[in-house]
């Protein structure tokens, strides 16, 4: 059962302490994950995930991750860090290196959703649009609004948003209740919308190597 986004963001999801190889990764990828391991019958993978607040405090990600590799590496036969860059500006994968674990390759969960590839063709063209995924729609008050103040001084939006066009709705999934709340966030920040369907992207191709 997946827990409700609430609990996600800030606290995070325990390990079932099932499967060989586990999956260390940020509270925001926790259902992606789990709808990707129950498609494919990827019973050798278990997930933790850690608070996905953290993005709130990108400096902490790095140490994070290395107490939770610590503390579960003798519990697997393997582990893999469901984290971009995510912020920590290369940090977090020198850390893994040294560690000797491997994580997922991007800059950013935008990225990766995307494809890394087709995120990179698009930057020069998209350098002013902002990125919501379906944890974010869902989340948006509690991740964008109320961190950046506007529910307290809305007379910032144009201030913190009136470098950027456009909203982009990276859309994991067909849903249309989300869809419309993804319109009314790009509503409420001024900029024009956009609905893309990405799917799971490069994320899919990462964990399907695991074996």
């Amino acid at each position: 059962m997946i827990p409700d986004d609430s609990v996600l963001a800030e606290t995070g999801l325990p390990p079932a302490r099932q499967g060989r190889i586990l999956l260390i990764a940020c509270g925001a990828l926790a259902r992606e994950i789990l709808d990707l391991r129950a498609a494919n019958g990827w019973s050798h993978l278990d997930l933790q995930c850690l608070p996905a607040n953290l993005h709130l405090w990108p400096d902490r990600i790095t140490a994070a991750v290395e107490e939770t590799v610590l503390a579960r590496r003798a519990d697997y036969d393997g582990i893999f860090v469901v984290y971009a860059d995510c912020g920590t500006g290369g940090l977090l994968a020198a850390k893994c290196r040294e560690l000797g674990v491997e994580m997922v390759e991007g800059p950013h969960c935008y990225s990766f959703f995307e494809g890394n590839a087709a995120f990179a063709a698009r930057a020069e063209d998209e350098i002013t649009a902002f990125y919501l995924t379906d944890f974010l729609v869902r989340q948006f008050d509690a991740f964008v609004w109320r961190p950046m103040g506007l529910d307290r001084h809305p007379e910032l939006r144009d201030m913190l948003f009136g470098n950027y066009t456009k909203l982009v709705y990276q859309a994991q999934t067909e849903d249309a209740s989300l869809d419309a709340r993804a319109e009314d966030c790009a509503a409420r920040l001024g900029l024009a919308y956009e609905r893309r369907f990405t799917g799971y992207g490069d994320l899919a191709g990462a964990l399907a190597r695991l074996r």
